[in-house]
């Protein structure tokens, strides 16, 4: 057992490992970055669906495994570095001291001292002392949590990775069009894996657009209420780079169309007198009492064959059919074409005599395409990318440092020798060493 134990530890603890695992995950993404999108969701793979595919996970909990197992194998070292004793310091840290590291004075031990304590605790909390051989010997410390920066650094990734997993299982992303006044709970899935019911019901109140000169889209604006167990919630509106969220779910503006059911308002006249105005879409029927005929919407075409809006109609007075279009401009149409209703007779509104129709407008409906998001996932990657931060500030800038100070009786008076060592950076430690050694010069001197 304890065999099978140390193999599957050595096996885990390697940095070969963590260097192929890197490799095969950044390779990965590479692939599935270039691949083509599917034309068909049947052929959707985990290639183009890389973080819900078992390859992915597989990956970041062998890499989670590699991380968590290194950061034990050293973390032992790094405690034994944080209680490692000032005393005795390292065997031969003051042996061939150079010149500049030497300070010698005429003042007593009582005076040197005082000015050994006053610039080490200048900073930072009073030195340590302790006797040794022929005087005394002074240490001081900072910087011991750098010894952890590293495992920052890890737990964070291993925090970043587990918000990834998390918002890959429990999250979801989807697209949901509404028209105005439509009501629904239902999404699309990406990469074609279905529909997904949601736990409330959303509601485009309003959708409205602006355009340029130019004809392009300025800004569209989706004005949205929110509905739970048949009782209103919520409102907000989403705009492009405006998201709304609601219950942990973020609604983007992604797109928008002209629905399907634009509306016509139609009109006829009878002897002079006008009807009521009509509403209907593609499909729709009225009735035309006088005339005991039923009247179909066959067609509603916002412009056809250059001439403006207009739309089909088909006239049943049980015994035939009559068929002819209405064009919201007939008068300017026909003003340009004298004998149109001639040449063309589906073109004449008044083709089923008594009654003539007119088109006073088309209402074109829009729908807005919303992107809907959930990814519970998001406060962990958060949280990771700040500690990752802070873990590399505490690595890049900060060290652990140790300065020993020996302070020695002398015939003539005492002598400072100043040594250190840090953890890393140590071209900067020796600078500042430079200026201590510089500073009880003077300060001795006076």
């Amino acid at each position: 057992m304890a065999k099978s134990k140390n193999l599957f530890w050595s096996f885990f603890s390697s940095v070969k490992l963590t260097v192929v695992l890197l490799f095969l995950m950044v390779l990965l993404f590479i692939v599935a970055t270039f691949l083509p999108p599917p034309s068909d969701a049947q052929e959707i793979n985990w290639f183009n669906d890389l973080y819900h595919s078992p390859l992915f996970y597989v990956l970041a909990t062998l890499f989670s495994l590699n991380l968590i197992i290194c950061s034990l194998n050293r973390l032992p070292v790094a405690v034994r570095q944080l209680n490692a004793p000032c005393f005795p310091p390292p065997a031969g840290i003051f042996d061939n001291q150079e010149r500049e590291r030497i300070v010698l004075s005429d003042k007593d031990m009582t005076a040197g001292e005082a000015i050994v304590k006053k610039f080490l605790s200048a900073k930072f909390s009073s030195p340590k002392k302790s006797e040794w051989k022929n005087g005394l010997l002074f240490c001081r410390e900072r910087g011991r949590f750098s010894l952890f920066g590293v495992y920052l650094v890890h737990l964070s990734v291993l925090i970043i990775i587990a918000g990834a997993l998390i918002g890959s299982v429990f999250g979801l992303e989807g697209s949901m069009n509404l028209r105005e006044g439509e009501t629904s709970s239902l999404i699309r899935l990406d990469k074609g894996r279905g529909v997904h019911q949601l736990p409330f019901s959303v509601r485009c109140d309003n959708f409205s657009v602006e355009f340029y000169d130019t004809g392009a889209p300025k800004t569209y604006r989706s004005d949205l209420s929110f509905f739970k167990n048949g009782e209103l919630k919520q409102t907000g509106s989403v705009l492009v780079n405006h998201p709304f969220t609601f219950e942990g779910v973020r609604f983007y503006q992604a797109s928008y169309g002209k629905a399907d059911d634009n509306r016509a308002l139609i009109v006829y006249n009878s002897a002079g007198k006008e009807s009521a105005k009509i509403t209907a879409k593609e499909g729709d029927t009225f009735d035309l009492p006088r005339q005991k005929a039923r009247a179909t919407v066959l067609r509603v075409e916002e412009n056809i064959m250059g001439l403006g809006p207009a739309v089909k109609l088909d006239i049943d007075t049980g015994k035939r059919n009559i068929q002819f279009w209405v064009f919201q401009h007939i008068d300017e149409i026909a003003r340009a074409n004298p004998d149109l209703f001639a040449e063309v007779p589906l073109f004449n509104p008044g083709l089923f005599a008594p009654l003539v129709f007119s088109l006073e407008r088309l209402d074109n409906r829009y729908f807005t395409g919303l992107r809907v998001v959930r990814d519970p996932g998001v406060p962990f990657v958060l949280s990771g990318g700040i500690l990752l931060l802070c873990g590399l500030i505490i690595i890049f800038f900060t060290a652990h440092e140790r300065i020993w100070l020996l302070l020695e009786r002398q015939p003539e008076g005492i002598k400072i020798s100043v040594t250190g060592r840090a953890s890393r950076n140590q071209a900067v430690l020796e600078r500042r060493l430079e200026r201590l050694c510089q500073n009880l010069s003077k300060e001795l001197a006076i």
